[in-house]
């Protein structure tokens, strides 16, 4: 009778590890089948300094409809993004200010081309701290003698900018500093370091009550179309074409124009 007993407890425990190791294979055939899109992934997206707070209202509507994609944000200017790209940062998409720091990213093959389309386009202003100490109100008096003027550098898309803006109107400009990065710009004025600057109107937008904005002639015509593509090493080019595709979506649109930006 023991022995029996023996055997038959046997037989159970066989069983029951049938049926164990039966439920882990299917546990990794379905883990294994499970679809990309329902994996845990952080998109490394790479944005112009004026996307900053479009960019951080978007990824909070876009991660609100992927709760599975997190958004690690790297914001500067559009030229020290491209030698980031070159540098081989990790990086899913780009956005840029202007057109000629992404086709330096194309040249240089960093880029996929097929999904390179312009979401945007933003203006230049010229700003003055709230109570206008030096009395600024035209590019021309902006740039006098003794006015402590701050713009882009020439290599960064707000600078070009300003250079093409202040060349059609026969100003040579004489800055006392120059900015990796718009918002550097912004922060020098609002904080009473500048007299005055150029930025784009999106910038100025984030401080209305700290500085005032002039307009600069020609500045409606000649505007920054800002592109936006997923990048060559791409780790995760769904969730990569998904963020583009949501950032031209009627909700990615309305938030960039709640911020000041126009179409393309």
């Amino acid at each position: 009778m023991k022995r029996t007993l023996t055997t038959l407890a046997a037989a159970i425990a066989l069983t029951l590890t049938g049926c164990s190791s039966g439920a882990s294979e299917a546990d990794v055939q379905e883990s294994e089948s499970a679809p990309a899109s329902e994996a845990e992934v952080t998109l490394n997206v790479l944005a112009a300094a004026s996307l900053q707070k479009s960019f951080e209202e978007i990824s909070e509507e876009f991660t609100a409809e992927h709760p599975n994609v997190s958004i690690d944000f790297n914001f500067a200017g559009s030229s020290t993004l491209v030698q980031n790209l070159e540098a081989g940062s990790p990086a899913d998409v780009f956005a840029s200010a202007d057109e000629a720091n992404m086709d330096t990213a194309e040249e240089a093959d960093l880029i996929e081309v097929d999904s390179r389309d312009l979401f945007a386009s933003n203006k230049l202003v010229g700003i003055v701290p709230a109570d206008n100490p030096a009395n600024v109100s035209t590019l021309e008096e902006a740039n006098a003698q003794g006015v402590n003027l701050v713009i882009c550098a020439p290599q960064v898309p707000c600078g070009a900018l300003s250079q093409t803006l202040a060349e059609a109107a026969g100003i040579t400009l004489n800055p006392v500093s120059e900015e990796q990065q718009v918002s550097d710009v912004l922060g020098k004025v609002r904080s009473g370091q500048a007299d005055a600057g150029l930025v784009y109107a999106t910038d100025a937008a984030l401080a209305p009550d700290e500085v005032d904005t002039f307009d600069v002639e020609g500045a409606d015509k000649e505007l920054n179309y800002y592109p936006i593509v997923r990048t060559s090493n791409s780790e995760h080019p769904e969730a990569a074409d998904a963020f583009i595709e949501f950032v031209h979506s009627g909700a990615g649109q309305s938030i960039l124009e709640a911020n000041g930006f126009s179409a393309p």
